[in-house]
């Protein structure tokens, strides 16, 4: 059978095409997709099952949750390139994908509210993750001296900005969290107001609030694990990156521990080096890997 009778025979029902067309967009899970869809996991999971074996599906397991999202290399991605625009102007597919933005919201607005909440014991909760671990000391030894600015995204309370002082003639730390970066200000400055040589920012790691080009360095410590979709935030920091500057990213290898999604507001278990080394070469960085 031609792969093209095999991708017609695949999208010729209404709900695989109302999956098809959602998942071009977003990477769901299956629960995810029966709410949006309002049917039952069995009757979702046979059709995901379909669209996968015929190749216009790929699908992630992280623990015991997996994720689909539409192939986006090969003939299968081409196929629906082609296909899904005819699609456009159906007001249960926009329906479709107006729910899944509303559900990846909430994953970050959950994850914002999380940070809040923990925010004063978060200094705690980190040396419990990285026991004697310097992560600090390990990124700050990684910047280039005579830097000019040095990013830390997702920052936190500001460890890592605290020891990157005096390595840049500039600092910024960005974070999704109010607190967070009120804590930041606190343990930078010491006093209200604005650190001397240090911008703290409010803003989503796929929406940085930084001019292209602004960073000569930057640091994204245990934070990708936390995002839905990290090949946004990651391509946003090669926009603020100048050419030649340097990202340093450090995050859990890939592990199986579930409680970590309760405990620490975690989305995905890790990452292998493949995947995140695949992540990386997606936003255009030259990759060199570390432990």
């Amino acid at each position: 059978m031609s792969n093209a009778i095999r991708y017609f025979k695949a999208l010729s029902d209404e709900t695989r095409l109302r999956l098809t067309y959602v998942l071009e967009r977003y990477e769901l899970s299956v629960n995810e997709l029966v709410s949006i869809l309002e049917m039952g996991q069995s009757r979702v999971s046979r059709h995901l099952k379909i669209l996968t074996e015929a190749g216009l599906l790929s699908s992630r397991r992280d623990g015991l949750w997996v994720f689909y999202s539409s192939v986006k290399e090969g003939e299968g991605a081409a196929f629906l390139k082609a296909a899904m625009p005819f699609l456009d102007e159906d007001a249960e597919m926009r329906a479709d994908v107006e729910m899944a933005a509303r559900i990846i919201e909430d994953r970050a607005l959950k994850t914002r509210q999380f940070f809040n909440t923990i925010a004063e014991h978060w200094d705690t909760l980190s040396r419990e993750v990285l026991g004697g671990f310097d992560l600090a000391g390990a990124v700050c030894d990684t910047m280039p001296e005579g830097c000019d600015t040095s990013v830390d995204l997702g920052c936190g309370t500001g460890i890592v900005l605290e020891r990157m002082r005096g390595r840049a003639r500039q600092i910024i730390g960005v974070d999704g969290s109010p607190r967070m970066l009120e804590l930041s200000r606190r343990r930078l400055a010491g006093v209200e107001g604005e650190p001397e040589g240090v911008s703290l920012r409010i803003g989503e790691l796929s929406h940085l609030p930084l001019r292209d080009c602004e960073a000569d360095f930057a640091s994204i410590n245990m934070v990708l694990h936390h995002l839905s979709n990290p090949e946004n935030a990651l391509a946003e920091i090669r926009r603020v990156l100048r050419s030649g500057g340097l990202l340093v990213v450090a995050d859990f290898d890939r592990h199986t521990q579930e409680r970590m999604r309760l405990d620490y507001g975690d989305l995905w278990l890790g990452f292998d080096e493949a995947t995140m080394s695949r992540l990386l070469h997606a936003a255009s960085f030259e990759v060199e890997l570390g432990r």
